[in-house]
């Protein structure tokens, strides 16, 4: 195997001037720049990347910790994988290209023995990206003392860490003011994600409230699902069990995914959708466009926050003393025909146009595009 020494004899030079031509770093004249080049491509010498990472105490790695939350069934890909993290994933390694670092992926289920798992991987990478609430947020607190950390999806006051976050309070009360106001439904049903995740937690939350600012509507019940579709078709089935033949007006579930099972399932049963309930979801997916009716639902930026949440990480690498830095990015109500709306078919006959329409809200942290 040819090594830094063999490429320093051949070329005439110092193992430094090897070393300094590689890392593009410190004073060397062309013509010898030139020589070295020409013998590594010789050679076809390849770099140790451990021994260049601990000359540099870097490891030119970065983790990505996600949660995998069907760990019985994790192959049932159709029905219990999520598409969100898949998203999320190819945004942060969009993000790095062109940066020197390499993306390493850990999916690891919410248990006592993450935070052990999570330490370990932590030694192999220069910083992480955590999703989601994997680990209680003292364990986080504990974990960014030995590397850098940026949370996606975490609580909004974030703590002492740095967060970057989706405004999910704002889409919600936009998608349930939809459904009341534009639809007059009045008996509202919820469809709500895992119980650890901060995202379900806090569309819940925006759920309630805005059901309460509207007079003469009330919650008439809720489901619990895992943001898989499996979990939403399971959700009908207990809405249909319980139902005995008065449905609610309208059903809300905390992702798009849970929305499909759940719609299918209706269907299946018999069940108009929007004809005799209506079902908006969030996320945004691209799934959501394809169903018949197309998805009414909120559209969280997937990738940006992705991409966001590397380039923060990279910031607190490079600068450690950078104080903690909470960034929240909007969401947008994206109109289509599964609520009741007849806009969908109008909006989409221009050129270029996807199926559905953006609608401003009240709230600021909520953009808008053309009709």
């Amino acid at each position: 195997m040819t090594t830094v020494y063999d490429v320093a004899r051949a070329a005439s030079v110092s193992t430094a001037t090897v070393s300094r031509v590689l890392h593009q770093q410190g004073r060397v004249g062309p013509e010898t720049r030139e020589r070295v080049l020409k013998v590594i491509a010789d050679m076809g010498f390849i770099p140790n990347a451990a021994a260049q990472s601990l000359s540099r105490r870097r490891r030119d790695l970065i983790g990505l910790v996600g949660v995998e939350r069907n760990v019985d069934t994790p192959f049932d890909i159709e029905e219990t994988s999520l598409l969100y993290p898949d998203l999320i994933l190819r945004a942060a390694e969009h993000a790095l290209r062109d940066t020197g670092y390499s993306l390493l992926l850990a999916f690891l289920s919410s248990d006592e023995a993450t935070f052990g798992r999570i330490r370990s991987f932590s030694a192999k990478v220069d910083g992480l990206v955590i999703s989601e609430g994997i680990l209680p947020e003292a364990a986080l607190e504990r974990l960014s003392h030995r590397v850098p950390i940026v949370v996606l999806a975490g609580r909004h006051d974030g703590g002492g860490l740095d967060v970057v976050a989706v405004e999910n309070l704002a889409g919600i009360r936009a998608l349930v003011g939809h459904l009341i106001d534009v639809h007059s439904c009045r008996r509202l049903h919820f469809i709500a994600g895992p119980p650890d995740s901060p995202d379900a937690t806090q569309r819940f939350e925006g759920f309630r409230a805005a059901v309460a600012s509207r007079r003469g509507a009330r919650i008439v019940g809720t489901g619990q699902g895992d943001f898989s579709e499996r979990s939403g078709a399971r959700a009908a089935q207990a809405l249909l069990a319980s139902a005995e033949g008065q449905l609610p007006d309208a059903v809300v579930c905390a992702n798009d995914q849970m929305a499909v099972g759940l719609i299918h399932e209706l269907q299946a049963a018999g069940v108009s959708v929007p004809g005799r309930v209506a079902v908006v979801g969030f996320d945004d997916l691209y799934p959501s466009r394809l169903l018949d009716p197309p998805l009414t639902t909120v559209r969280q930026p997937m990738r940006e926050l992705g991409a966001r949440g590397v380039a923060r990480l990279l910031e607190k690498i490079a600068n450690p003393d950078l104080p903690p830095q909470v960034e929240v990015l909007p969401t947008e109500l994206v109109i289509r025909t599964s609520c009741g709306c007849q806009v969908a078919a109008a909006a989409s006959k221009g050129p270029g146009r996807r199926p559905g329409r953006s609608t401003k809200a009240s709230h600021p942290a909520i953009t808008s595009e053309p009709a």
